[in-house]
């Protein structure tokens, strides 16, 4: 199932859908290919412009929500948190349909992840995540020409981010609402993870995930 938006510059970088760089994943896509035909089922791409100012990076596609419909956050909880505090504050137009062929625009925003493709209970590995970054995160940034701000979604995220940067780590804690300076003009903006779990056990809450998206918008120039 291919996704009807990307443009041929978006696949000049990206992770292919059937990418095989980490045989695990590979392996683990592979098993839900004849359960779930009519998924995505592979490497999930970004969604937003190249040109955006802000990046935001969660940890990998759900299984049943990006996994399932091939676009970052589509399809579970997690994602429902993310766009409608990102419509609330203008970074979005178009109806959130909850799938790649929906209505939904973004405007100034880019959407990725660490890991391109859906790891086993939601945990893939440092090689996995060394190898993803390396492939794809670096060059995508690298692309960002316009890149003023990215939110880590969550530990890893921000420890893959970090790495990206050629950085230490004990010198940029992780912590909710941390922003680092991390050099070339960029601010690297912290939030614990919109998942279901952290929202239901309020170590985030609705107001606190607001707040940071409140912030980006105002540091935002569109």
């Amino acid at each position: 199932m291919p996704r009807p938006d990307l443009t041929d510059l978006d696949l000049d970088f990206v992770a292919p859908i059937g990418c095989k760089k980490c045989p695990r994943l590979h392996k683990f896509i592979t098993s839900h290919k004849e359960k779930y035909p009519d998924w995505y089922n592979g490497a999930v791409p970004s969604f937003g412009s190249i040109d955006a100012e802000i990046l935001i990076v969660g940890l990998a596609p759900g299984l049943r929500g990006a996994n399932a419909t091939g676009r970052p956050f589509t399809g579970d909880f997690a994602g429902d948190t993310l766009y409608q505090a990102l419509a609330k504050h203008g970074f979005s137009t178009g109806e959130f349909g909850k799938k790649a062929d929906d209505s939904l625009k973004l405007h100034n925003v880019r959407i990725t992840n660490a890991v391109k493709c859906v790891p086993p209970q939601n945990k893939p590995t440092g090689d996995e995540i060394n190898t993803c970054r390396d492939a794809f995160l670096i060059p995508e940034i690298k692309r960002m020409k316009h890149l003023k701000m990215i939110l880590a979604l969550g530990g890893i995220a921000h420890k893959a981010l970090i790495k990206t940067f050629d950085l230490r780590q004990t010198d940029f804690p992780f912590g909710h609402f941390n922003k680092h300076d991390i050099g070339q003009n960029l601010t690297l903006i912290d939030s614990y993870h919109c998942s279901r779990y952290n929202v239901n056990t309020n170590r985030l809450t609705v107001e606190m995930f607001d707040e940071i998206i409140s912030y980006m918008r105002s540091q935002a120039s569109q």
